[in-house]
């Protein structure tokens, strides 16, 4: 991956107050990709039956998955009509963290964000975040994703098990209780010719939903509706269920995806913990007013 493509990574999870009008602005298309405003006027083909194979791209261009000041259907911005549900422990534990994006910003060297470090970013927040190109694979047992941000995966089986009740009970087939985990478990199965839903639970409650520092609990569900409504497009949405933070259920995102041709080439985009030490270096601590000499 090349120094710019590693610094830009960067900067979408750590940039501090200077320039926010910058943050989802100027991101380069991906090479070779197309955009629906590349084909005006086009009258896609039907969606083949139970098929989400492919690779997939933002249908806006790629600006469209960069949710910087949180989860695109509810950004962290002050207006009314994106205050989250939260319970008392959400709103104590939003206040809590210390993003460097949103209404509770801070400078980045003064954040508590998991992430920048280069831990495990974990779903839904890699949807919720930087989400640029993804590959879906098929097979008869399960659907794999595969995410262009820091290179990680996620497997949703499709084999007719359930979602464990208690997720650190032995009900997996497994001898010992397996532990919480980033990415979740997760499970899911065809609605009907043309909609994918998935459920996920499981999850380990140190990582954050979004950029902006929105909670979650141990006992997060999280709903994923995938509806291909022609060849070339596919309808994603996230549903965020978590009792312990919100009083009730909230769509996070909505966003529309297209098709890529098959030999399209999905780039790095790597959390590198030295690249990271360099921003830090540079920017983030003389933007908080820290002399690291």
């Amino acid at each position: 991956m090349t120094r710019g493509l590693v610094a830009s990574a960067v900067a979408l999870g750590l940039v501090s107050v200077l320039s926010p009008p910058a943050r989802t602005q100027d991101v380069p298309r991906q090479p070779g990709a197309v955009y629906d405003f590349d084909r005006k006027g086009e009258n896609p083909a039907p969606a083949p039956r139970h098929d989400l194979t492919g690779v997939w791209e933002p249908a806006g261009g790629p600006s469209a998955g960069v949710q910087a000041t949180g989860a695109g259907q509810m950004p962290s911005d002050g207006k009314p009509e994106h205050e989250l549900p939260f319970t008392p422990l959400g709103r104590q534990t939003f206040i809590a963290h210390k993003p460097t994006f949103g209404v509770t910003q801070v400078p980045s060297a003064l954040t508590n964000d998991p992430m920048p470090g280069c831990n495990p970013q974990g779903f839904p927040r890699i949807v919720l975040h930087n989400f640029r190109t993804s590959r879906i694979i098929q097979t008869p047992e399960n659907v794999v994703i595969l995410y262009e941000f820091n290179k990680k995966w996620r497997v949703i089986w499709t084999d007719g098990r359930q979602l464990p009740k208690d997720p650190e009970a032995p009900t997996w087939g497994q001898p010992d209780p397996p532990e919480s985990r980033w990415w979740g478990y997760s499970v899911g199965k065809w609605v009907d010719d043309n909609t994918f839903v998935a459920e996920s639970n499981g999850f380990d409650d140190r990582t954050w939903l979004d950029n902006a520092g929105r909670p979650h609990s141990d006992g997060l569900h999280v709903i994923e509706r995938y509806h291909r409504p022609d060849r070339d497009h596919l309808e994603m949405t996230i549903t965020i269920d978590d009792p312990k933070m919100y009083t009730r259920p909230w769509v996070a995102v909505r966003l529309r995806l297209r098709l890529q041709v098959p030999t399209f080439d999905i780039r790095e985009m790597e959390c590198a913990p030295i690249e990271t030490e360099e921003y830090n270096k540079e920017f983030a601590e003389p933007a908080a007013g820290i002399d690291s000499k």
